[in-house]
């Protein structure tokens, strides 16, 4: 069985019985659990065990990743000779640690202009950049990755018009971001999402608002104006480094980060995690094979 953890909370009880022999009567039960390390987990501090077997494991972060798994010994009476005979079940469970994707969005969007060739283009979208830093800075987001090409398009009514297509990333990771991050107990993607949405609201409502301001600011026609109904988003997933999705392996947690196995490897904010040439990551979120 596959079982998936967030980094840092407990994971649900793990019940060392299977459906078929939960709804029998267990003779004189004793359950044994082996921690991924080999270890009997009786008595460790992190783990909290029922005296009906059940097993959390608490606090959980990547190293306590692997196979957990639960021996039951009990005994089955026969009724008329009232003979005793010894049973043993075995139960394996894969636990693996798991982190929320962390989000960008990708922002597409573009301004009709009189000339691919005037340089009030370049100067505009430097100014639209700044103008977009400061409206998401307090919520420690960024701009980045920002480009632009001014394209000539003929159409059927209009004739030849030009236009730039104006392209950026809205990122959680502003400097200052850290800071932020320290000054709560866990770990901080749930908070950082929260962030890098609220900013990609913001510049949504920023373009929605735009046409309306640039008419009201400029008493004669912009060079440069905001195309109707151009403006579109689009949610960039990244992992941390360790991390990785995979739909095949983890069905269950397919939008997840989860933890890099042995013998795999993430080194940056990808979401794959990548086959060591030869085995040598032996631990769970390897960040490179060494």
């Amino acid at each position: 069985v596959n079982v998936y953890v967030k980094l840092f909370t407990n994971s649900p009880f793990l019940v060392c019985v299977d459906l078929a022999l939960s709804q029998e009567r267990i003779i004189d039960p004793n359950y044994l659990w082996i921690g991924p390390d080999g270890r009997n987990l009786q008595g460790q501090r992190y783990v909290n065990l029922t005296e009906t077997g059940k097993l959390m494991v608490m606090g959980f972060t990547v190293s306590m990743s692997g196979a957990y798994t639960c021996t039951l010994s009990h005994k089955v009476i026969e009724t008329t000779t009232q003979e005793e005979t010894e049973m043993v079940e075995a139960y394996k469970f894969m636990v693996y640690a798991y982190r929320e994707a962390d989000h960008a969005y990708q922002v597409s969007v573009r301004f009709s202009t009189r000339s691919c060739r005037q340089k009030i283009n370049s100067l505009f979208i430097e100014v639209l950049k700044k103008t977009l830093n400061s409206t998401i800075s307090h919520l420690t987001c960024h701009i980045m990755e920002s480009s632009y090409k001014c394209h000539s398009i003929r159409t059927p009514k209009n004739g030849l018009q030009y236009e730039l297509f104006v392209n950026f990333l809205v990122n959680p990771f502003a400097p200052g971001w850290e800071e932020v991050c320290h000054k709560l107990p866990y770990d901080c993607e749930d908070v950082t999402n929260s962030r890098v949405r609220q900013a990609a609201e913001r510049i949504g409502k920023f373009f929605h608002q735009l046409r309306q301001v640039l008419k009201q600011e400029f008493h004669t026609v912009p060079t440069i104006q905001y195309v109707d109904n151009s403006f579109s988003m689009t949610p960039i997933d990244s992992c941390r480094p360790g991390f990785g999705k995979n739909h095949h392996t983890h069905q269950n947690c397919a939008s997840c980060c989860v933890v890099c196995g042995p013998g795999t490897y993430s080194p940056n904010n990808e979401v794959t995690c990548r086959t060591c040439a030869r085995p040598q990551a032996r631990m769970y979120g390897a960040k490179s094979c060494y």
